[in-house]
């Protein structure tokens, strides 16, 4: 039964009254939301994953993406997920609101006029775990560069910064089913959850996300949310036996918004 009383850490969450489920709603949307993901979501992520359309920009996922690659993927996100909620609900009683180092919402879902909700996509911040090759130029810190000797060093450090540092380096993992493309929601949803959860209850001041070259649509997406292109680094991985250049783009707080360490 869902709990009555609703837990001001949650905040910007809101609570479905039925299920007690939180759940963000993406700006602009009143159809769309992003909630945990769920133990059932298997059926639904398949066919997304499945389509040509989204998995060829992607360099996870294997292909045929099967129920067991599913079962996979939601026992490494769900725990993860329950993890933050589990924290956020003990710290119910704290006068002010925690920081946590994960997002409990990650899955992208329309709710249909008789109240049911269809996954669609997908969106999930993670501590970047690549690409620690790319630094700031010693001479001009507008330019980035590539220094493999900085590489293993730089990754390592970001694994191991403490939950809130400023100087963790995020990225974004997304897809979108192919039915809902060119609508705007992926930007909505990326500026719905850095403005709602990750600048305030992660305290991210460096976001960055790679696109595949030819991915035009992902590139617009972060572009339009303040994102700027850095680096092209060709070559970048061989997926499903094909190499992939790698666009990437990166996010930086203001001054005025980053917190003193």
């Amino acid at each position: 039964m869902a709990s009555s009383t609703y837990n001001p850490q949650l905040a910007p969450l809101e609570v479905n009254a039925a299920t007690g489920e939180p759940f963000l709603r993406i700006e602009g949307y009143d159809d769309i939301i992003i909630t945990p993901p769920r133990w059932d979501d298997g059926p639904q992520i398949i066919p997304h994953l499945n389509d040509p359309r989204v998995w060829q920009w992607m360099q996870g996922p294997p292909v045929p993406y099967l129920p067991s690659d599913a079962e996979s993927w939601l026992n490494h996100v769900k725990p993860l997920s329950d993890e933050v909620l589990e924290e956020l609900e003990a710290a119910k009683d704290s006068a002010e609101l925690i920081t946590v180092g994960h997002c409990p919402v990650s899955m992208i879902r329309k709710v249909n006029e008789d109240g049911s909700e269809q996954q669609i996509g997908s969106i999930d911040i993670i501590r970047s775990h690549d690409c620690g090759e790319v630094v700031k130029s010693q001479e001009d810190p507008n330019t980035y560069v590539v220094d493999l000797t900085r590489k293993e060093g730089n990754e390592g450090r970001n694994r191991e910064r403490n939950i809130g540092d400023p100087d963790i380096i995020w990225e974004f993992g997304d897809y979108l089913a192919p039915a809902f493309h060119s609508r705007g929601i992926m930007t909505a949803a990326v500026r719905t959850i850095m403005q709602k959860w990750a600048l305030p209850r992660m305290n991210v001041r460096i976001m960055r996300a790679g696109t595949f070259a030819g991915n035009i649509g992902s590139g617009k997406v972060f572009l339009k949310n303040g994102f700027r292109h850095i680096i092209t680094l060709p070559d970048h991985a061989i997926v499903r036996g094909e190499s992939k250049t790698l666009d990437l783009y990166e996010w930086e707080a203001p001054e005025s918004t980053t917190t003193s360490s």
